[in-house]
């Protein structure tokens, strides 16, 4: 299939779907020491094994087998200044997560997107640990379902029926002081973008008696990927991040903006602009869920989301 005629959106769907299974093969079986030799990229925050490599080769291999012509852009294997074009794309994070997978901790992801003219399109999310898969095609609607894994022989079986996001319908959508928010550390632990992040997270948790915002409460989970696959199921109300990258969004935004919720900039507007469109390279962004109320109110959820925010986060695309 050549990227000048690119194939129906629910062919590449299910080409995702089967090398989700595969990659999921290989990190469900990679304990221990099988995991690889452990290594840093940009610090020590910023773990990579030989597992996420050996996952993003597999899964290029495949997909770029089935779709020759068409673009890959994967977290291992990207170099910096890289731009993203409009031709079909995969964009791909084989371990999101990696900081939990090396410790043991099951919040952890295959991330696979594809984006067309730069827009996600199609995105697959799965979880091998749990069995938790999400995924959704522009224009179709987002879904969950659950595999069990059956052993090398038989693969991943279907453990529960597809179920169509977000779970159990729209909810009311309250303020911030009813919210549950994903928020993430990140790699960058200094400077002027992680002194925001800090101020924010205070802000958002401190008592409004002292200028807070109040929120329920933040998780700090460690995977972009199912940050926002958890604001499209209902399960999280809100996601702000800073830092992150392409391949950890697409496949998640996807899903989300089928589930009725919305993806903006991280940052308050500034200088005239509104921040409601933003590229998936931006960086930046605010995650919300859709609301019974409708999109109105979720709207209005961002606009209180942003007026906690203090300070700008800077990255560069």
């Amino acid at each position: 299939m050549s990227a000048t005629n690119p194939p129906d959106p629910n062919q590449i769907l299910a080409s995702l779907l089967s090398v989700a299974k595969k990659a999921g093969n290989v990190i469900l079986t990679a304990t221990g020491s099988s995991k690889g030799s452990l290594g840093t990229k940009k610090n020590s925050a910023d773990l990579v094994t030989e597992t996420d490599k050996a996952v993003e080769k597999l899964i290029s291999s495949v997909l770029l087998d089935e779709y020759p012509g068409f673009s890959f852009m994967g977290e291992e294997t990207y170099q910096p200044g890289t731009p993203l074009g409009p031709e079909p794309t995969f964009i791909v994070d084989p371990i999101d997560g990696t900081t939990n997978f090396v410790h043991g901790y099951p919040y952890v992801s295959v991330s696979l997107g594809y984006a067309v003219d730069r827009v996600p399109t199609v995105g697959v999310v799965f979880n091998p640990f749990t069995g938790v898969c999400y995924s959704a095609v522009k224009g179709q609607g987002a879904f969950k379902e659950t595999w069990n894994f059956a052993g090398e022989d038989e693969g991943w079986k279907a453990r529960t029926e597809k179920e169509r996001l977000p779970v159990g319908g729209a909810k009311p959508l309250a303020g911030l002081d009813g919210a549950l928010v994903a928020v993430e550390w990140g790699s960058d632990r200094s400077g002027s973008n992680w002194q925001t992040k800090v101020d924010t997270w205070n802000r958002l948790g401190r008592s409004k008696d002292e200028g807070g915002a109040m929120i329920h409460s933040a998780r700090c989970l460690g995977s972009a990927a199912l940050n926002l696959c958890a604001v499209a199921e209902g399960s999280i109300d809100i996601y702000w991040e800073g830092g992150c990258w392409a391949w950890d969004v697409c496949a998640g935004w996807t899903v989300l903006r089928e589930a009725g919720g919305i993806i903006v900039d991280g940052n308050p507007p500034a200088g005239g602009k509104e921040g409601w469109e933003i590229p998936i390279t931006h960086r930046k962004y605010l995650a919300v869920r859709g609301a019974e109320q409708g999109e109105q109110r979720t709207k209005e959820v961002v606009k209180e989301f942003w007026q906690t925010i203090e300070g700008t986060m800077e990255y560069e695309h």
